[in-house]
């Protein structure tokens, strides 16, 4: 399992389940989500093959994100994705058989969703990611805002998203947003 957090919303971007990953098969997550979500300035993993692979680190060299590694057998270092795998593993994985990888992404999914949704963090003030997450959409993203879900916004949002398109992703946030990253065993 491939797991990728921002560490600055909590919340769990994708939870990518295989036999196995390839340099590449990274590359197309971490594309596919930099496009979602704009491109972070950190990704922190651990010193994984599928992080420290040639293409991996080429490619994030030619787009500018830097990596930061944590020191091997320091996992305190990432403490927050230690403590997601700890809490995806409790709930989801020690209480399940999985019969197929289908049967396994789907409910793994389901789980991330839930995560995601309905699950309040302290340290967001008890909010849930998604929540909070929505609260720190820059002013000049197409992405709705919450207080734009009226009809009135509706439009102008519409016409923001079509504009917007295919001139380039910011960072989601001025701050110093980085992305986790931390393979299961």
């Amino acid at each position: 399992m491939l797991n990728l957090v921002d560490e600055f919303t909590r919340e769990c971007l994708t939870i990518e389940v295989a036999r196995k990953f390839k340099g590449k098969d990274v590359v197309g997550i971490l594309q596919e989500l930099f496009a979602i979500r704009g491109r972070p300035k950190y990704i922190r993993s651990d010193n994984g093959p599928e992080f420290v692979s040639k293409a991996v680190q080429k490619w994030l060299k030619d787009t500018g994100v830097q990596t930061l590694f944590i020191e091997p057998g320091s996992p305190w270092e990432n403490g927050y994705i230690e403590s997601f795998n700890g809490k995806l593993r409790d709930e989801c994985l020690n209480g399940e058989l999985f019969l197929s990888l289908t049967e396994a992404k789907y409910i793994v999914e389901r789980w991330r969703l839930d995560y995601n949704h309905h699950r309040p963090h302290s340290r967001l003030g008890w909010q849930s990611p998604a929540v909070f997450a929505a609260t720190c959409v820059p002013s000049d993203s197409a992405t709705p805002h919450p207080s734009e879900h009226t009809e009135e916004n509706i439009g102008r949002v519409s016409q923001n998203l079509v504009h917007k398109s295919g001139t380039g992703h910011k960072d989601a946030r001025k701050s110093n947003t980085k992305y986790s990253g931390k393979f299961l065993s």
